[in-house]
């Protein structure tokens, strides 16, 4: 995720190759893409056949556009770049910078195949990503037809009939969420063995629009045979896709289901062939409400790809990663743009729920990646040192901290708001940045070869390149990152690394539910 945001330019040199380091099946089509392309097959395969349908990569899209083509579907993830960590780490090099996700989709959308053939054929985008070209303006220079916004399983075999017929399309159409029974099953492989268990979230974050629709559960036996099809065709891996983990098969009120999350794990497990299942999203406070939710789901580190880490207690120093949003310490932001993250707890207690459920994963060998939104609207100083406060009480956890940038996403109710920018990031907010990668590089990079190539690559860039860019704001922050001597930085900074800093947060020994959002079966204090 965070090489592809680097600079084009740069990336070729480090050679890394985006569009052909992959595999193709004999015939040329792709043996694995994104989860949504595999779900669009699956629509136009139903509805056209199988021998007209044809899923590929950019490399190969001249073998299967030609004078009998009428409708190309482009699946569209980041294709300008503009999103959390993408805008962060490729502005690094300079504001003209192009990341290479941003640079290998415009090699997409201006193939010369697309032009040769565009004279009988319509151009299809969509995917997570869509509304960024209808936010830049780019549609008609891309020669687009239709953007489609959203969860595209109820219009997108009409939509491409009607391509098909060589019809007038509209411009942009905008999904709602579809009905469970229109999610088809998979007919082919995803990439990293991607397979849906839910849909949506329902927790109210301004800032998603994930979790502005309400979560639904995938039914188990069309999980499983996804997973099936997916080992069938080489995966050997199956990651679970999920807004939230323990929304699956959620009750009332956001209420974990134990059962049907072991049900869940075990079923894939005792699938013939599944070596490996890894985890994408969940949040801090099911974990805190029930602690033995993430013990007893021990086939998450039990069958994790991820291993050999010193501080694991497992026999084999396996741990399992899942990507968990806290994304502020400042309980009035907190407050103001995500309270539902927290249910059954009050906001106020966000810090709490954030360091005791970080101890209970831990425990558990789950070293979870962490968001950080820097630059949500309206945040102060205040707001940046109490999220710096809470940063400074995780220093010995066993995590990944990834700390990006406000966007407006469409379909958010901030989608109005400005997002923030890296050039007008405050001394505070590099801080918070680059406190988070110096915390990652002792955690997960602790060999000696990576530390003196940061510590000698960090005053380089700086002089070099970042205080032209940045100017004076970053360098004290930046040479934390390099593991400049706490004793000179802790004049510069807010927070001293050193150790000898009080913490303003402590974890708690417990985290009470407030009486009027407890369930009766659950005790006061968990």
């Amino acid at each position: 995720m965070l090489l592809a945001t680097l600079p084009d330019k740069y990336a070729r040199v480090m050679g890394t190759d985006w569009s052909t380091a992959v595999e193709t099946n004999p015939d040329g089509t792709a043996k694995y893409v994104p989860n949504g392309l595999r779900v669009i097959e699956a629509l136009l395969v139903r509805k056209f056949g199988a021998e007209n349908v044809a899923v590929c990569y950019p490399d190969q899209l001249d073998r299967f556009v030609g004078p009998e083509t009428r409708a190309v579907g482009i699946h569209a993830h980041n294709p300008l770049g503009i999103t959390f960590a993408t805008d962060v780490y490729a502005g690094l090099y300079g504001r003209d910078c192009e990341p290479v996700n941003a640079a290998e989709f415009r090699r997409l959308i201006e193939h010369p195949v697309l032009d040769e053939h565009r004279a009988h054929l319509k151009l299809i985008v969509g995917g997570p990503g869509a509304w960024q070209i209808a936010h830049k303006g780019l549609q008609a220079d891309w020669k687009i037809d239709t953007l489609v916004d959203g969860e595209a399983e109820e219009i997108a075999a009409d939509l491409f009939e009607r391509a098909v017929r060589g019809e007038e399309l509209p411009r942009r159409i905008e999904c709602k969420s579809p009905k469970l029974e229109s999610i088809p099953a998979g007919i082919n492989r995803s990439t990293l063995g991607v397979v849906e268990i839910t849909r949506g979230c329902g927790r109210g974050c301004q800032f998603c629009s994930a979790a502005l629709r309400s979560g639904k559960s995938i039914p188990l036996e069309h999980i499983l045979g996804n997973v099936r099809r997916a080992v069938e065709q080489g995966a050997d891996t199956i990651t679970l896709c999920t807004e939230d983990l323990f929304l699956y098969e959620q009750g009332k009120r956001f209420e974990t289901n134990l059962p049907a999350l072991k049900r869940l794990f075990e079923s894939v497990a005792a699938v013939p062939g599944v070596k490996h299942i890894m985890l994408t999203h969940g949040s801090m406070a099911p974990v805190v409400v029930q602690p033995h939710i993430v013990e007893e789901l021990h086939l998450a580190v039990d069958m994790s790809v991820n291993q050999q880490h010193p501080e694991s207690t497992h026999p084999d120093k396996r741990y399992a990663m899942m990507f968990v949003g806290l994304e502020t310490g400042s309980v009035r932001l907190f407050k103001q743009f995500m309270k539902g993250k927290s249910y059954p707890f009050r906001p106020e207690q966000w810090p709490d729920v954030v360091l005791k459920g970080m101890e209970i994963m831990n425990r558990a060998n789950w070293f979870p990646m962490c968001t950080f939104i820097i630059g949500l609207p309206g945040e102060t100083d205040d707001d940046t040192r109490q999220s710096l406060d809470l940063l400074y009480a995780l220093k010995d956890a066993k995590w990944c901290v990834i700390p990006t940038l406000f966007v407006p996403l469409d379909e958010t109710k901030l989608a109005a708001k400005d997002g923030a920018r890296i050039a007008r990031l405050t001394e505070l907010q590099w801080e918070f940045f680059f406190t988070c990668w110096r915390y990652n590089i002792d955690f997960f990079r602790r060999q000696r070869s990576v530390q003196w190539k940061v510590n000698l690559g960090v005053p380089i860039y700086y002089y070099l390149l970042g205080r032209k860019l940045f100017g004076q704001a970053m360098k004290w922050p930046l040479f934390r990152l390099g593991h400049f001597p706490e004793w000179l930085l802790r004049r510069h900074l807010y927070l001293d690394c050193s150790g000898r800093m009080e913490p303003v947060y402590k974890t708690p020994a417990e985290v009470p539910i407030p009486e009027e959002r407890r369930r009766p079966e659950l005790p006061a204090l968990v």
